[in-house]
């Protein structure tokens, strides 16, 4: 199955069907970063919150981000004790990923334009929403080698000939 994912889709497809439904791990790979709610019910909660419940019931968590989010996600962020884990939840700075992708248990992947934010994955009013397009696969062939990139990124394989050392606030590797 390959997917073309169109704007509110983002929220609708990916976030509140396929995030939640990860078994075993979850990496999230954003260039910016930003306070998203999602809708629980007749609630909307922080996206930590779903992360957290994840990590809750032992599903390891990447999350892979350019910049530093901002107080609101930092304050949410705080409310989420089981994000203090660092055998199931870790999260690592790159300020030159500009890449967007989720990786569900390395049986489906993301990539695309959205960016972890309410602006970006559709969950504003429509009218605010970015306008976003992306690719949900299930193809082996498109999986494993996004999962190889990230695994890459995230184990710091380019850091040492980074030339963007100066400006990275900690380094990987």
């Amino acid at each position: 199955m390959t997917e073309l994912i169109l704007n509110r889709q983002h929220y609708t497809r990916l976030i509140l069907e396929e995030v939640p439904a990860a078994k075993k791990f979850l990496w999230l790979a954003t260039a910016d970063l930003k306070d998203l709610h999602v809708s629980r019910g007749r609630r909307f909660v922080p996206f930590l919150g779903v992360l957290a419940e994840l990590v809750a019931r032992g599903v390891y968590v990447r999350l892979l981000h350019a910049k530093e989010p901002g107080p609101r996600f930092r304050e949410d962020f705080d409310k989420y004790p089981e994000l203090l884990h660092p055998e199931l939840f870790e999260r690592v700075l790159c300020p030159r990923l500009h890449t967007k992708a989720v990786l569900v248990d390395g049986r489906l992947a993301y990539v695309g334009s959205a960016n972890l934010t309410g602006a970006g994955i559709g969950a504003k009013n429509e009218h605010r929403r970015n306008f976003e397009a992306g690719i949900l696969t299930d193809e082996p062939g498109l999986v494993q080698p996004l999962m190889e990139e990230l695994d890459l990124l995230w184990m710091g394989g380019h850091c040492g000939a980074c030339q963007r050392r100066s400006v990275c606030p900690d380094p990987i590797a």
